[in-house]
């Protein structure tokens, strides 16, 4: 019996408006990964009414949507989601993130799974 340190990957793609993680891989084993993702957002101090909106997809399939109103004017804000989802041996996992904004700009997007 081996002791394996778990599988972690990560991007963090900045103020860009799509973030893709992918995952290779792993022959011989089905793994179990903690999928979270966050989206931060700056609100101007001053200004109109301001939205922000994060969607996630796991292997090409729509998962989770949400848009709210952008709260903290002069301050950050944001949307984060997490999953648990099972890999099964020999198959990739793609983990791609969508984010839009009005009256609001993109400060962070990233994408982390971690093998639990």
């Amino acid at each position: 019996m081996s002791d394996s340190i778990p599988e972690r990957w990560h991007i963090d793609a900045g103020p860009a408006d799509i973030a893709v993680l992918d995952v290779p891989p792993a022959l011989g084993r089905t793994r179990r990964f903690d999928i979270d993702v966050a989206f931060v957002v700056r609100r101007p101090a001053e200004g109109l009414s301001a939205w922000h909106e994060l969607a996630v997809e796991l292997d090409g399939r729509r998962q989770w949507t949400r848009r709210i109103d952008t709260s903290n004017p002069g301050q950050t804000d944001g949307l984060d989601y997490h999953v648990r989802i099972d890999v099964p041996a020999g198959a990739p996992l793609r983990v791609r993130a969508l984010t839009r904004v009005s009256g609001a700009a993109r400060v962070r997007l990233q994408i982390e799974a971690v093998e639990g």
